[in-house]
């Protein structure tokens, strides 16, 4: 296969390019297959909003986290401070809260946490994306087949196989050099063999070094060093497929990935307006803030065809661990100094932990012109940590300061079990008008223990059980009507919903309190998905409205963070992706969305929402246009050019009743631009690429944080990478 045709189709693919049916097509290699319903569909057959990108295409722009390929996918969002540590958002299906309104998904495997005790929300697994077959990402509610915690949507990160048919063994090499920083070094490679002809090993590895680029300058005399925030991740991935037959297989998989940084993305900014202080970026630095995010996923998936339905099985381990050192010594060194005459730098040591076992079985029925099943079964059982020990150390070092008493301790246990039975059925009505529908019913438990010491948490304290039982049931209902071969228009009613659990109280807080309900919505979708006859043009356009009760958020009680029910919210919006390509080799792309997310509620007064407030970190209008040429230089050579724009107008930061009464509104992150150009030469088994990410140097900010830590009364903001100017070199067979 040329890499023409590789870059058309997954340019047509990241652009949600809208392909004819497979048997009028030809199976052309410009149709394109998703899973968003757990049986692989043609898109323009899923009767609700999905982007799809290919690996391919993740590769031509140079996309390997969370923050490079938002510009692909119309309506995501990152509110992220570090590698690792970051939080999506769809729709604007977002109050702030620790639990997550988007399911995170490796292949079949679900990962990360469901409940709102272990920081799921801002834990998102931000899988690297080398060696993957595309990633989908699935807009509004998926409670139906994917569960709780996609009452946003879905990101779906679908792996390449073991193939049986050939070797293959490619590797790649960047170096990166950015503005004000240090460089960059990343590497990955894959190797897939043929053990027969039904046995087959694919392994793929990677290594990023990634080069600081903000300094700590001795504000209010915190240290002075260049480049705090250098960051790694590496890891890989290795599975086995066995195919003995065409209606039987197994795959046992595992991936691994660290990621290791040395400080936030975070610099010292004006807390109300959220603009840089102090001419550059720089970040009040007492003592080191080094995080250490830790994936395992273990997975075994079966699959026979039984003849009148197809078994699917899958099994998985996974666990996340992050380890973080938060600085605190703004806020409790002075504290310390004075209760026991010691000066000191102070800082918390956080060890967050899930480790999650699910079950999923599910029969599917063959393709068919009448009617189409799925039923299935689900079953996950986690268990979460969170370990807190706060520490005074000699200012400088990491040395602990002599004769101090216990200072903190603190310890956060909990347990989650879900058990859910799902269906999903598509019954044609003809030959033009399909009826999708689907519903689940779920049943979980929990419970939390809590757990502390120390002079900052008022001596040895164990609180009783906290515990919370729900059951939960969804639907989906979506008719669609295939106006021609090339159109298609539909309306999607869905339900997402997202569990409940319970608090773990400090003491003298109200009872009431001891527990918090699920939060659900209703998502009213209408769209349309259409392309020329000659593929030269394609569109998929998507309006909604979303009713959103009950939604969880979250304040402090007594020093301790507490998970509330406010009242309601609702976002309404509008969604479109375009391509068109005009002639061989050239492709331009242009996506967008328009969300107006709100409160219509006050939130409780310990969270600071009123009604009217937008939610936090979804701007208004969002644009991403991406275009790239190809063409022949002679032989097997080939050049290629691009450039992609990411636009996004302000967006409201985290709700604070302070600021809104002070103000007359929540604070707001400046709108930005970026810009992004590529181009290479492909001679066949090599390949060489130049680029340039953020040319203009653009300062995107992606949080905004007051949390009472750094000196001199400033918030943190978190900024995107600085221009960044990289090569990388290609060579495979």
């Amino acid at each position: 296969m040329k890499k023409t045709v590789l870059i058309t189709a997954s340019l047509a693919a990241l652009a949600a390019a809208m392909p004819a049916h497979a048997e009028e097509a030809g199976e052309s290699e410009s149709d394109i297959v998703v899973t968003a319903q757990k049986r692989e569909q043609l898109l323009i057959d899923v009767p609700q909003s999905v982007s799809v990108v290919s690996g391919d295409a993740l590769e031509n722009v140079q996309a390997i986290s969370f923050s490079d390929y938002l510009k692909l996918v119309p309506g995501l969002q990152l509110n992220q401070t570090t590698p690792g540590f970051g939080r999506l958002v769809i729709r604007g299906v977002n109050t702030g809260g620790v639990a997550s309104t988007v399911a995170v998904y490796q292949d079949e495997m679900s990962f990360g946490s469901s409940s709102g005790l272990v920081n799921g929300a801002i834990l998102a697994g931000d899988f690297d994306t080398f060696d993957i077959e595309r990633i989908e990402v699935l807009r509004g509610p998926q409670g139906t087949i994917y569960g709780a915690s996609s009452m946003g949507g879905v990101l779906k990160y679908v792996t390449k196989k073991p193939d049986t048919g050939a070797l293959e063994v490619r590797a790649r090499g960047s170096v990166e050099a950015t503005k004000g920083g240090d460089e960059s070094f990343l590497g990955s490679a894959v190797v897939n063999i043929p053990l027969g002809d039904t046995l087959a090993f694919r392994a793929s590895g990677f290594y990023r070094d990634y080069g600081g680029y903000i300094d700590s300058i001795g504000t209010a005399g915190s240290d002075v060093e260049k480049n705090i925030n250098d960051s790694k991740s590496y890891g890989g991935r290795a599975s086995l497929l066995f195919r003995p037959s065409e209606t039987f297989s197994v795959q046992l998989s595992a991936y691994s990935q660290n990621l290791k940084t040395n400080a936030s993305n975070n610099v010292d900014s004006d807390p109300a307006t959220g603009r840089t202080l102090y001419g550059g970026l720089t970040q009040s630095q007492f003592v080191p803030e080094g995080t250490d995010v830790q994936y395992r996923v273990y997975s075994a998936v079966v699959e026979a065809d039984l003849g009148f339905a197809n078994l699917v099985s899958a099994t998985s381990y996974s666990t996340l661990r992050q380890v973080f050192r938060a600085d605190l010594t703004t806020q409790f060194g002075g504290l310390i100094e004075a209760v026991f005459g010691t000066p000191n730098d102070f800082f918390n040591q956080q060890t967050t932990r899930v480790r999650r076992l699910t079950q999923e079985v599910r029969l599917q029925s063959p393709e068919s012109d009448s009617f189409e099943w799925l039923v299935g079964g689900y079953y996950t059982r986690e268990r979460g940590l969170i370990d807190q020990e706060f520490n005074a150390v000699q200012p400088g070092t990491l040395t602990p300061v002599a004769g101090l008493p216990l200072l903190g301790v603190a310890q956060l246990s909990s347990r989650y079990r879900e058990i859910a039975g799902f269906a999903n059925a598509t019954l044609h009505l003809g030959e033009r008008f399909d009826l999708t529908f689907g519903g689940r019913y779920s049943d979980n438990k929990q419970s939390a223990l809590q757990v502390s010491d120390g002079v900052l948490a008022g001596g040895p304290n164990t609180l009783p059980v906290a515990r919370s039982s729900e059951n939960v049931f969804t639907f989906s209902v979506a008719p669609s009507f295939e106006i021609s071969d090339q159109a298609t228009v539909y309306a999607r009613v869905a339900k997402g919903f997202r569990p409940g659990g319970p608090n773990v109280l400090a003491p003298g807080a109200p009872v009431e309190l001891g527990s918090y309900s699920s939060d659900s919505l209703i998502s009213y979708e209408v769209g349309v998905k259409a392309e020329t006859a000659d593929r030269t043009f394609g569109i998929d356009i998507a309006a909604f409205h979303i009713d959103w009760k009950d939604i969880q958020v979250f304040g402090i009680v007594n020093n301790f963070g507490i998970n509330f029910n406010g009242g309601k919210a609702e976002s309404n919006g509008l969604e479109f992706t375009a391509n068109l390509r005009p002639t061989n080799g050239l492709v331009f792309s242009l996506n967008g969305a328009y969300t107006d997310a709100t409160l219509k509620d006050d939130t409780p007064a310990q969270v600071g929402g009123l009604a009217g407030d937008r939610l936090p970190y979804t701007p208004k209008y969002s644009i991403g246009a991406n275009a790239d040429y190809e063409w022949d230089l002679g032989g097997e050579t080939q050049a290629h050019v691009g450039a992609s724009l990411r636009s996004l107008s302000k967006q409201p930061a985290g709700f604070d009743f302070a600021f809104r009464s002070a103000n007359g509104r929540q604070r707001y992150l400046p709108s930005y631009e970026v810009v992004d150009l590529r181009a290479g030469l492909d001679f066949g088994r090599y390949s060489l690429e130049v680029y340039a990410k953020n040319l203009f140097d653009s300062e995107g900010k992606t949080s905004f944080e007051v949390p009472g830590n750094i000196p001199l009364g400033a918030a943190g903001t978190a900024v995107i990478r600085p221009r960044t100017i990289g090569a990388t070199l290609t060579a495979g067979f």
